[in-house]
This record gives C-alpha cells, sequence and structure tokens, in this order.
C-alpha cells in the first residue's frame, strides 16, 4: 500500500484532470493553456487572496504592494556571508498572479543567446528558434515588427519617454561607444535604448489578468484561493493529488491526470521536500520519509543583484518634482480618471545591456535608468534632484539553496544565495560602478550632472568600491533554478515533457527550471517557459521560427564594446554553443562549506 491511504482530511474535493499548485505567473499560464479544452477539469489552489488593489493596478505604486503582507510572504534571507553576514530582503508574490502582481513590471524578453545557453546546458528543445513562437503567442505589443506578437494576453508598451533625461542616458551610451537599439526586446539586445513594461491602457499586465480571469470565465477551471499546500500526496512514486489547509480545515484534491507544481523557486523546491523528494539527507533530517533521493532539489538557487548610482541634477527635470503629497496626490487621481500620466508607467523607461569585458559572448551587464534618487522598495529617497541607474550583472556564479526550517507547511524554508561568493562575481560589479560612471561622464549629461552621490567620487580603488557593493548591493529579486531542467542524471525536471525525473503525474513548471537566469528582469522568460511548457504537457508544438537571428558583437572575443552587433551566429550555433559553455566554467566547488 503507498502513502496515499495514509492521509486524514476534513474534505475531499475530488478529482479534476489537473490541479495547479500556485496562480503566480506560470501556474495562471497553465491553467488558462490546458483550460482550453473544454473538457479538462482544472484546479488552481493558490496560498494567497485576491489582487484586485489600485496599487496592484497602478504601474507607479508597484512599491506598496511589493511592501505589504497581503501581497507578499515577507521571506528575507540566512545571514550572507560574501556581504559580511547581511539579511536580504526577499519579497515573492503571495495572491493571483504571484509577483507578476508586485513586479516592477520590466519587460525583458532577454537575448535570444540566453536561450542558446538553456540548450547548452542540457534544457534540449530551448532554444530561441523554438522560443521565439511562444513569446509571440503571449504578447499583445500594439505596433510591434514581425518578431513580436500583437494580440497575445500580456499587454507590452513604453513609457511617453517625457523626461529628457531618459534619452541623455541612450546618447551617453552612444558616445561611450556602445550601440544603441530601437528595440531590445526585437532583433538587437545588446546595447542601449527604451525599455518595455507589462503594462496595457494604463494598468499592470500581470498573469492574473491577462491569463487567469479569461480562463476562469470559461467555468472549466477552478480557482481557491487562501489554499495553503502542505504536501502532494503519492502512491508508491507517483503523484495522485494534493494535501493543503484552507481555514483550518485539511482538504486533498485528486488529479487524474497531472498535478502540476507552480509555487515558484523558493516554494516549490520546499513542497518537494516536504512530499519526500529531494536530498535524502535533508529529509532525514526533518523525519520526513525519503521516496526520490534528489539532491538538486532546492540547489542551484540563482538571483540578480544590483546596485544604485546615483547622481545629483543640477536642472530640476527630475520625478523629484512630484515626490510632495500634493502632487502625488494629483497624479494619483489624473491615473484614477484617465490612467494615463505618471501613474501609467513603472518609470523605468530607457535601460542598456553591456558586456563587462571582452571575451564575453553577450551582455552579462543591464541598466535600469530612472530620473530620480530613490530605493527600489521606495523606503529612501534622496531630499533634492538626482537620478540614478540600477545596475548589475546577470550570470552571477555564485550559487545558493532553498532548505526546509521544519516539514510544517506553516513554517517558511531558509534561504541563502551565497551571493559574492564566487570572485567572479566582485571583478564583475566592480566594471559594473566603473563603466557607469564613464558613462554619465559623457557629454549628453553636462547639462544636467553634478556631483555623485553614491557610491561618492572619493570612492575609487578596489577596497573602497568592494566595501561599498557589501554594504549597499541589492537583490533584483529573480531567484530561480532551485528545480533545474536539464538531461544529464542530476538535473530535476525533464526537459522534453517538465516532468519530474523518477516520479509519476508530476509537472514542475515555474521558475525554478530555469538552467541559467537570463541576462534581463525574468518574469517574461518565466511566462514564454510556462507557454511552451503548457503545449509540452498537450502534447502539441508550435513550429520553430525560421527568422531567428542570434546577433553578437563580431569582436566580442577581444572588444569590451562595440556599436555594431552585426554577427548573426544562427548558422553557426556549434561555435555559439562552445563559447558559451567556455563563458559559464566555474569550479565545482566554489561555495563556502557548512552552514
Amino acid at each position: 500500500m503507498g502513502m496515499a491511504a495514509s492521509h486524514n482530511t476534513d474534505e475531499d474535493l475530488g478529482t479534476y484532470d489537473y490541479v495547479v499548485i500556485g496562480a503566480g505567473s506560470a501556474g495562471c499560464v497553465m491553467a488558462a493553456r490546458l483550460g482550453e479544452d473544454a473538457a479538462a477539469r482544472i484546479l488552481v489552489l493558490e496560498a494567497g487572496g485576491s489582487d484586485r488593489s489600485i496599487f496592484v493596478q497602478m504601474p507607479t505604486a508597484f512599491s506598496i504592494p511589493m511592501n505589504t503582507r497581503r501581497f507578499n510572504w515577507g521571506m528575507s534571507t540566512e545571514p550572507e556571508p560574501g556581504l559580511g553576514g547581511r539579511v536580504m530582503n526577499l519579497p515573492r508574490g503571495k495572491g493571483l498572479g504571484g509577483s507578476s502582481s508586485i513586479n516592477g513590471m520590466c519587460w525583458v524578453r532577454g537575448n535570444p543567446i540566453d536561450y542558446e545557453l538553456w540548450s547548452a546546458l542540457g534544457a534540449e528543445g530551448w532554444h530561441w528558434a523554438n522560443v521565439l513562437p511562444y513569446f509571440k503567442r503571449l504578447e499583445n505589443v500594439p505596433d510591434g515588427g514581425d518578431r513580436r506578437g500583437r494580440d497575445g494576453p500580456i499587454s507590452v508598451s513604453r513609457g511617453c519617454q517625457s523626461n529628457p533625461l531618459y534619452q541623455a542616458f541612450v546618447a551617453a551610451g552612444q558616445q561611450a561607444g556602445y550601440a544603441v537599439s530601437d528595440n531590445m526586446n526585437d532583433l538587437q539586445h545588446e546595447g542601449f535604448g527604451p525599455m518595455e513594461m507589462s503594462v496595457g491602457r494604463g494598468e499592470r499586465a500581470s498573469a492574473a489578468v491577462g491569463y487567469l480571469r479569461p480562463a476562469m470565465r470559461r467555468k472549466n477551471v477552478r480557482v481557491i484561493q487562501n489554499a495553503q499546500v502542505d504536501r502532494l500526496i503519492l502512491d508508491g512514486r507517483r503523484v495522485t493529488g494534493v494535501l493543503f489547509t484552507r481555514n483550518g480545515r485539511t482538504m486533498r484534491a485528486q488529479a487524474g491526470r497531472d498535478v502540476i507544481l507552480s509555487a515558484g523557486s523558493i516554494m516549490s523546491p520546499t513542497i518537494l521536500k516536504r512530499s519526500g523528494i529531494g536530498p535524502a539527507e535533508e529529509l532525514k533530517e526533518n523525519g520526513i520519509e525519503v521516496i526520490a533521493d534528489r539532491d538538486q532539489v532546492g540547489g542551484n538557487l540563482m538571483d540578480h543583484l544590483e546596485i544604485y548610482l546615483q547622481m545629483e541634477c543640477r536642472q530640476p527635470v527630475t520625478l523629484f518634482s512630484h515626490m510632495s503629497p500634493l502632487r502625488k496626490a494629483l497624479l494619483g487621481a489624473r491615473w484614477m480618471l484617465m490612467r494615463d500620466g505618471l501613474g501609467a508607467t513603472n518609470h523605468f523607461e530607457s535601460g542598456g545591456h553591456i558586456r563587462s569585458r571582452a571575451g564575453i559572448v553577450y551582455p552579462d551587464i543591464q541598466y535600469h535608468f530612472l530620473p530620480l534618487a530613490v530605493s527600489y522598495d521606495g523606503k529612501s529617497m534622496v531630499s533634492g534632484h538626482g537620478f540614478q541607474v540600477h545596475v548589475g550583472t546577470k550570470r552571477s556564479k555564485s550559487r545558493g539553496w532553498v532548505k526546509l526550517r521544519s516539514a510544517d507547511y506553516r513554517d517558511l524554508p531558509r534561504v541563502r544565495f551565497n551571493y559574492m561568493t564566487h570572485p567572479d562575481d566582485w571583478q564583475e560589479m566592480r566594471a559594473c560602478i566603473r563603466l557607469t560612471r564613464e558613462i554619465f561622464a559623457q557629454e549628453a549629461f553636462a547639462p544636467y550632472r553634478g556631483q555623485e552621490l553614491a557610491p561618492g567620487a572619493d570612492c575609487q580603488d578596489d577596497a573602497c568600491i568592494d566595501q561599498f557593493l557589501k554594504d549597499k548591493v541589492e537583490s533584483a529579486y529573480h531567484p530561480c533554478g532551485t528545480c533545474r531542467m536539464g538531461t544529464d542524471d542530476a538535473a530535476v525536471v525533464d526537459p522534453l515533457t517538465m516532468k519530474l525525473k523518477g516520479i509519476e503525474g508530476l509537472r514542475v513548471v515555474d521558475s525554478s527550471v530555469l538552467p541559467q537566469a537570463t541576462a534581463g528582469d525574468l518574469n517574461a522568460p518565466t511566462l514564454v517557459m510556462a507557454e511552451r511548457a503548457a503545449d509540452l504537457v498537450r502534447g502539441l508544438s508550435l513550429p520553430s521560427a525560421e527568422d531567428a537571428p542570434l546577433l553578437a558583437d563580431p569582436n566580442w572575443a577581444t572588444c569590451q564594446r562595440s556599436p555594431h552587433i552585426t554577427r548573426d551566429y544562427a548558422q553557426d550555433r556549434d561555435t555559439l554553443r562552445a563559447a558559451l559553455l567556455e563563458n559559464t566554467k566555474t569550479p565545482k566547488n566554489n561555495q563556502p562549506t557548512g552552514e
């Protein structure tokens, strides 16, 4: 007899074809796409509640839900050894839409070469020509070109770029010798240009808005909110259902076909471990029966770090003019009436992607420019006109973990990223600061540029920069990788089916399966992964794109920057893959030992 018969429950919800755990970005996609089959019955279990709030809808207000316990699990990391023991904030979305309801809405597909790297790392079938059709399926970009979607569930738009500092940033990048791209989500990702955001008609375009609500209207998709999953129900090595708690009642739901685990990069490995799937030693320490010894469940955790470089602005053109209570009220009133103006933007309207040094194939540094000097969470602001850039590296070699605090579903897990524990991270983050200073020193900023506010003009040598990084670096909130997909034996998820290897009836679909973080914000890649995964679950596949260029600087091996990103590797993927794998090489034992 398997484990399935041993659970005492207050209520049995019966059998659904699919039970989806988590109504975050990926779970919303899965529920919507699997629900397109009118005969399929789908149950979605979400630990949080409704996403209906003006602060979720209104793009400029995103720091509010990000810091509200109603919409955020309120996690923080274990002390980070590479940052002098700092405890870092770890906001994760809670409620319909998940993190797509609290994120900064930056819409960044990543570089097409990101997906070649996924494929090279063992995510078979996930190269750019296979992924591009799914980006087109999910996007609604009204004036996009041939490689953009026009009628998908997620609205993508640009801000009106009325502030002159946005153009100054792009012009300064060009003056410093970098390429300019008129659309970094189309042909050419590398360079400087306007940014896009997941905003439609002035409102946040979350996965709940784009996918889940239309799916719920079809009546074959049922969503239960405030349902906190305890563990999977297994019969031998087959997942047959889910055990969860709602309003103090223990409930169960059976899955006729599959359970889809979409609880995110932190909670998906946690649920697997509570269910007996994970590193055997850790499970035993927590009194959990080992069903499947999977060493990498909860391992391989990666993230993007960023630092703010802040400058004083000598002209009163920044957003500081709108920070008084009266101006904020007027801004909000206009948005309420018209759904436009400064309330309808995330304010990240220009940015860039560059390489930290020669020998890097494609960008490993990202810029988000902001015409205000303020912290990302909105809690601290420079008292005066200023501007800043958020800059960080995209392919850190440091890896962390997610571990159980206990077997109790009410206990959030322990999380440690091991930020900045690989020596290459320090080299790349120092480059972020020095290359940014060079950009801010260009002629385009001459009419605006005042004193450097952070880190400050006197902070020049490596020791001072390293201390600034250790004290001030922040997460960009892009955790992924804890249930890595790949063809090697150690990988957790099969990239051809999204099945958890060695377990029947269970698919994992969320950012935990990504084998490598992309060169940009993570929501768009998570959604496109889920779009394609939904087809893999259904045994479907869109035809590969015939026109899927892979552009890079022809002189990347010897030059750190170029105004011309013209080499197309689409016909020479073997050479590209070899170079990518060389870039990602790292010693196997680069992490700190012990707890």
